[in-house]
């Protein structure tokens, strides 16, 4: 029997306030996960997909800052989030 995709569907979204260390502020799977990525899509907020990065985001308990082991991971999406957001200011200018 083949498993319904949106069920396999997982989200995570951190949030950096460039204090401190990012966290995971929201997480889910399925409907949870769509909503995530919709709420993501409607507000502007970049989306990656790392299918990796949000196995091992889903593991933090909301709220709560990323571990160490995930530095180098959640650092390579900021950048890749500060390059899209320089991009958007220049076309913008």
């Amino acid at each position: 029997m083949k498993k319904d995709k949106l069920n396999d569907k997982q989200a995570a979204a951190i949030a950096y306030d460039h204090i401190g260390v990012p966290q995971v502020v929201a997480k889910g799977n399925g409907l949870v996960a769509r909503r995530i990525i919709e709420f993501a899509e409607e507000k502007g907020i970049p989306i990656q997909n790392n299918e990796s990065l949000v196995e091992a985001l889903m593991q933090v308990e909301l709220s709560k800052e990323i571990p160490p082991q995930l530095y180098q991971a959640v650092a390579e999406v900021l950048a890749f989030i500060y390059k899209l957001d320089r991009i958007k200011a220049q076309k913008n200018t």
